[in-house]
């Protein structure tokens, strides 16, 4: 992935910087990794992103965890 790319990470993640989910954006697609393991790095676009936030702010994941 371009070193170009500024990465962000929630401001709930935790100070380690471990285990953290990073997002970018890249060419006009928003990129995603996982912190310890920057090499490994998937893409989507920003309408299925903002789909999958409001399914979890819906709840529609919720039984994943309960």
């Amino acid at each position: 992935m371009s070193t170009s790319t500024s990465w962000q990470k929630s401001s709930f993640s935790g100070g380690n910087g471990e285990n953290c989910i990073e997002v970018g954006q890249q060419a006009g697609s928003i990129v995603m990794r996982e912190s310890d393991d920057p090499g490994h790095v998937i893409t989507t676009s920003r309408s299925k992103l903002a789909a999958f936030i409001q399914g979890v702010k819906a709840g529609e994941f919720d039984h994943f965890v309960s």
